[in-house]
């Protein structure tokens, strides 16, 4: 199983994609839709979470790609 993948403010100049506990980014773009984009496709590659981010650095939401400790009960796919 991989690294969860953050979707972070990359400090007023767009928004980076951050595997948790990596140092450097994986990925930096314009549009906060760019990075969430990048980190699903790299979450579901390794079966871990998208951890998305606002621009306060508050989690917001997450995407689960085969690691969701609680899956939701209803059938939204």
């Amino acid at each position: 199983m991989g690294k969860d993948q953050h979707v972070v403010p990359n400090g007023g100049n767009g928004w980076k994609v951050e595997g948790e506990g990596n140092s450097k980014a994986t990925a930096i773009t314009n549009t906060k839709a760019e990075a969430v984009k990048i980190a699903d496709k790299i979450a579901e590659n390794q079966k871990s979470e998208t951890v998305i981010h606002g621009k306060d650095g508050q989690i917001q939401n997450s995407n689960s790609h085969g690691n969701d400790p609680c899956p939701p009960k209803d059938k939204k796919h």
